[in-house]
């Protein structure tokens, strides 16, 4: 069953400017979403025994317009805009050499938050011939999907775990196989990709007990749940878990409202031999669930 999103005020994590391939990217994680914005993003498809041209030679005389707006990531809240203005993220690649392939060793983006009017967008305009020196992808979290074991309505007295469906707790692509998705290609040994997955959740079962935390990832991708069917309740590897004492009958709806706090870390890959997948860092999520538990029934009663 899908838990009812909502979301509060963000703040937004960021890692430091990377230079990867022919790139400077910069990526970000709210509690919306993840994404990153790299110049120079797109691929050169010249032959490998060729060297790839220069920013200079790629412009073919053009003048170099070094920013770019770009709408405001989701999740960031902004005070109304000046009459007759709107907000965009201006990005802007700074202290770069045209002659260079990638913008130089230097190279790297700033990013702020604007208001912008005609005269203002004037300033900072993205010509077609400009559409090869940029990059930008995004991805939204899933709605979380709650699973309930051993039942979905648990039992009174009887240990009921909580975990998150396999596909509402994770974000990614195969950088190798699908290059495409959440990711910056630019050559077979660069390749900016980026994935999320929900690190911690921590669980308020609303039935006046304190909230506690569960951490994830501790069962196998294949059984995310964690619960084995053939064994008792308390012989579970899940440690989310919890136990009602009382049955939900009194509560609005007959109902429980469980609140969940889902913790995303967003990582990212830039090739076979860069090390792994890093972390940029973390952003939270609040879902709540409606749970019915009822009371242990006995055979014939």
């Amino acid at each position: 069953m899908l838990a009812l999103l909502t979301v509060g005020p963000t703040s937004t994590a960021f890692a430091d400017t990377i230079q990867t391939g022919a790139s400077v990217c910069n990526m970000y994680i709210n509690s919306i979403g993840f994404g990153a914005y790299c110049s120079n993003g797109q691929p050169y498809l010249g032959g490998a025994a060729k060297p790839p041209p220069t920013w200079e030679e790629r412009l073919r005389g053009r003048p170099f317009v070094p920013c770019r707006d770009f709408p405001i990531p989701p999740g960031i809240r902004l005070p109304q805009a000046p009459e007759g203005k709107k907000w965009v993220l201006r990005v802007t690649i700074t202290d770069y050499k045209l002659n260079t392939y990638d913008g130089g060793k230097d190279a790297h983006l700033e990013r702020a938050y604007v208001p912008v009017g005609p005269a203002e967008e004037a300033q900072c305009p993205f010509p077609d011939y400009m559409e090869p020196f940029w990059y930008y992808f995004k991805s939204n979290y899933p709605p979380p999907s709650l699973v309930v074991m051993p039942t979905f309505s648990p039992r009174v007295n009887i240990p009921a775990y909580f975990s998150l469906t396999a596909e509402s707790a994770k974000v990614e692509a195969d950088p190798k196989a699908n290059p495409g998705a959440y990711s910056g290609y630019i050559n077979p040994t660069h390749n900016l990709s980026m994935r999320a997955l929900v690190v911690e959740m921590i669980v308020d079962p609303g039935d006046g007990t304190p909230a506690f935390k569960c951490p994830m990832g501790v069962t196998s991708v294949d059984d995310p749940d964690g619960y084995d069917e053939t064994k008792d309740p308390d012989q579970q590897i899940n440690p989310c878990k919890h136990i009602y004492k009382k049955s939900s009958a009194s509560q609005p709806d007959g109902m429980y409202t469980v609140k969940l706090t889902i913790t995303w870390e967003a990582f990212y890959w830039i090739g076979k031999d860069a090390g792994g997948w890093k972390s940029i860092g973390t952003a939270d999520v609040t879902a709540v669930q409606r749970l019915p538990v009822q009371e242990v029934q006995a055979i014939g009663g």
